[in-house]
C-alpha cells in the first residue's frame, strides 16, 4: 500500500513530485504518459500491481480542477504535433467554460484503466480516495 498526499498536489508536478516521494520511482518522465507507463510495472513500480490510498483526494481535485487543467492545455498546445492542435484546442475551450475532463479526472481515468474493469486490469492498480 502506497500513500500520496493530495494536500501536497497543489499542481500537476507537485503531483509528480508527490508520486516520486511516495513510490520512490525512478527515472520517468513526469508527464501524464510516462505516468500511464509506470503504472504498467518498473521505473520503481512493484510487479503485479499495488494499492494506492490517495489521502486529502478533495484538496486535490480542487488543486487538479479547471484552472490547473486551463494551464496544462496550454502550454500543451503550445507543444503539441499540428495534427493535435484541433482536439487540444477543443479541450481548452471546454475547460475554459469548466466542462469537460479536469487533470484530477484524467488522473484517476488514468488509474482506473489500470485496475479492476479497466483496459489494462492485469497492471493490478486498485485505488481508495480518502475524502
Amino acid at each position: 500500500m502506497y500513500e500520496i498526499d493530495g494536500a501536497r498536489c497543489t499542481s500537476l508536478e507537485a503531483f509528480y513530485a508527490e508520486l516520486d516521494r511516495s513510490l520512490e520511482l525512478i527515472d520517468w518522465g513526469h508527464n501524464l504518459d510516462a505516468f500511464n507507463d509506470i503504472l504498467r510495472g518498473g521505473f520503481g513500480t512493484p510487479p503485479g500491481g499495488f494499492s494506492l490510498r490517495w489521502l486529502h483526494a478533495r484538496e486535490a481535485r480542487t488543486n487538479l480542477g479547471y484552472p490547473a487543467t486551463c494551464s496544462y492545455l496550454e502550454a500543451k498546445l503550445r507543444r503539441c504535433h499540428p495534427s493535435n492542435v484541433a482536439a487540444v484546442e477543443v479541450d481548452l475551450a471546454a475547460a475554459q467554460r469548466n466542462q469537460g475532463q479536469t487533470l484530477f479526472e484524467l488522473v484517476l481515468a488514468i488509474l482506473a484503466d489500470h485496475g479492476p474493469g479497466g483496459a489494462e486490469p492485469e497492471d493490478g492498480i486498485e485505488v481508495e480516495l480518502v475524502w
